[in-house]
């Protein structure tokens, strides 16, 4: 049986990163300079997957965390996609 082609699927840009909360009930971050930008990614299911064992790496200091950031709304905010 042959290969069927698939679509090639959208690149949704996503933002990994994280640091050290002044409080854990706000979101501002204790030092900017010491803040982990983990990476880009292309997808959010790649996203997740680095944001996963980062956060799990460092869940001893409740006040660290990571984020996902979704770049691709920030660069077409117009557009109307499903996906994450």
């Amino acid at each position: 049986m042959p290969d069927i082609p698939r679509p090639p699927t959208r690149q949704l840009l996503h933002l990994v990163f994280g640091g050290e909360l002044n409080n854990v009930s706000s979101m501002e971050f204790k030092n900017l300079d010491h803040l982990d930008v983990v990476g880009i990614f292309p997808n959010y299911a790649s996203a997740y997957a680095a944001w996963k064992a980062k956060a799990q790496g460092t869940v001893d200091n409740a006040e660290m965390r990571y984020f996902i950031v979704h770049l691709h709304r920030m660069l077409d905010p117009d557009s109307q996609s499903s996906q994450r």
